[in-house]
């Protein structure tokens, strides 16, 4: 099978956006897609992130679409013929923009549509008549039943992160939205595993499917170097100051289990002197794709995340990955830790274990299928000091008061620095630090796109499965009762 781009016999066009974007050699899942889709079969694909799944599906739909390209600037020459549904807003962007960028240089039209902005602008494009449609369940959904987006003509269908749509909850729109599509089509579906729920989805709306694995299910990349950490919850900030400065880091995701949880640690890292985002799904459609094009672009260097951000995001180079909550879905492990060491890079994925994670990392090591190592962290001073220093931004201590002195722009020193003749308040008397960091328990609980398939608990403590250092065999006894809440 062609392992290169240039054996592929693509159309002109495709070929040559192919080339200026710089694609030669092919990924697995794009040497073993590419040429099945094209063939018109359906495909049930599984690989990690990161391995160019949106390249093995969308280069063959347009080659197939070309075949009736149309110039005319008539909407009804141009009804929709290919729908990739994806699980997030970020995800369908990024695909979205993926596509258009392998189209440019033919007549094909291609759009996306997803919540939490106007539907106003979306329903021009739409009307103007579009080939590929891009979109997350629940918006598509909206814009059907305003009469804005006709199915009755598309040919393929690609469900991407299937397994996600499932997690949150898309199900029901996904039947309801499939049940609008032609009988007779092409459907590809992409998914990070092969779950009894991804079987049972693809047994009923695919088609004899041609069966696609490129990585053992559930399988961490090989790049990435995968530590975990002892730290109990009031160390965890201290830990992220420590392995940035011993290991040089620039950029990193941190990833923690509640929108709540997520919005305190993203403001007590900026207040400790790093430059940081959010990204949850409290937050707006616009503060997210701000967010992420402020880590993009190098002007956040730390991306605090729940797992809205955990699949699919490619962001190119990323050396590391922070768990500062064991997640609660040890799948969603694998997924957070493919946000580095992508595409054959190398990267760092760190998780904190306190006391009580002891059945979440028994849960790890069964889906990955090998035993951790837990570590304590050496610290090299009694507290977190400084900024990820990477030539941008400077850092240093104040001789004084010991805190990190910013020197950045004035108005970001304006922001940390009180004015003169006034005294700084302490973090203790801001109302949002003043109850402690707890996870959302309530996700923990939360239950499976197939109510009828649970997964059964399993047993056994840490200890049981991690052999950690002597020193630290007594933090997996009983944990002691947390104090109450101020």
């Amino acid at each position: 099978m062609t392992s290169s781009f240039s054996n592929l016999m693509l159309a002109e066009p495709l070929a040559r956006a192919v080339a200026e974007m710089g694609y030669t050699a092919m990924t697995p899942i794009q040497a073993q897609a590419i040429p099945v889709v094209l063939t018109g079969q359906d495909v049930m694909g599984a690989a990690q992130t990161g391995t160019g799944k949106t390249a093995a599906f969308s280069l063959p739909l347009l080659q197939r679409l070309l075949r009736h390209e149309s110039s005319s600037a008539s909407p009804a020459r141009h009804p929709v013929r290919a729908l990739v549904l994806l699980p997030t807003r970020e995800l369908a962007d990024q695909v979205a923009r993926q596509i258009a960028l392998y189209a440019r240089h033919t007549k094909l039209r291609s759009t996306v549509v997803f919540g939490g902005i106007d539907m106003k602008p979306q329903t021009l494009e739409l009307k103007k008549g579009v080939e590929v449609l891009v979109a997350t369940p629940g918006r598509l959904l909206d814009h059907i039943e305003a009469k804005n987006a006709v199915l009755n003509q598309v040919e393929y269908v690609v469900l991407d992160e299937a397994d996600r749509m499932l997690d949150i909850g898309f199900l029901p729109d996904l039947q309801r939205i499939l049940s609008y599509l032609p009988k007779e089509r092409t459907t590809l579906l992409f998914s990070a595993t092969f779950s009894p729920e991804i079987r049972r989805l693809a047994s009923s709306y695919l088609h004899q499917p041609v069966t696609i694995e490129v990585a053992r299910p559930n399988a961490t990349a090989a790049t990435v170097e995968q530590r975990f950490y002892s730290a109990n919850d009031d160390d965890k900030r201290r830990a992220i100051h420590q392995v940035l400065r011993t290991r040089g880091l620039k950029q990193a995701f941190i990833f923690v289990n509640s929108k709540l949880g997520c919005a305190r640690l993203a403001r007590s890292l900026e207040r400790e002197g790093l430059r940081t985002a959010a990204l949850h799904g409290d937050r707006s459609q616009d503060e997210r794709l701000k967010a992420l094009q402020a880590f993009k672009s190098g002007d956040v260097d730390l991306l605090v995340c729940t797992d809205v951000a955990a699949r699919g995001l490619d962001i190119k180079d990323v050396p590391a990955v922070f768990n500062f909550d064991v997640p609660f879905n040890a799948e969603d492990y694998v997924h957070r830790i493919g946000r580095t060491g992508r595409a054959g890079a190398s990267g760092l994925a760190v998780t904190l274990v306190s006391g009580s994670d002891a059945r979440l990392v028994a849960d790890i090591e069964k889906l990955i299928g090998k035993k951790t190592d837990l570590e304590a962290i050496e610290y090299d001073e009694d507290r977190p000091r400084g900024r990820i220093n990477d030539g941008r931004r400077a850092w240093r201590q104040d001789d004084e008061t010991g805190h990190p002195c910013d020197t950045g722009s004035p108005a970001t020193r304006e922001r940390r620095e009180p004015s003169r003749g006034m005294s700084a308040a302490p973090a203790a008397q801001d109302p949002f630090f003043a109850k402690p960091y707890e996870p959302d328990s309530a996700a923990a609980t939360a239950p499976s796109a197939w109510e009828s398939v649970a997964r059964p608990p399993v047993r056994g403590s840490l200890s049981a499965n991690i052999k950690p250092k002597r020193h630290l065999a007594a933090l997996f006894k009983a944990a002691p009762p947390e104090s109450p809440a101020p």
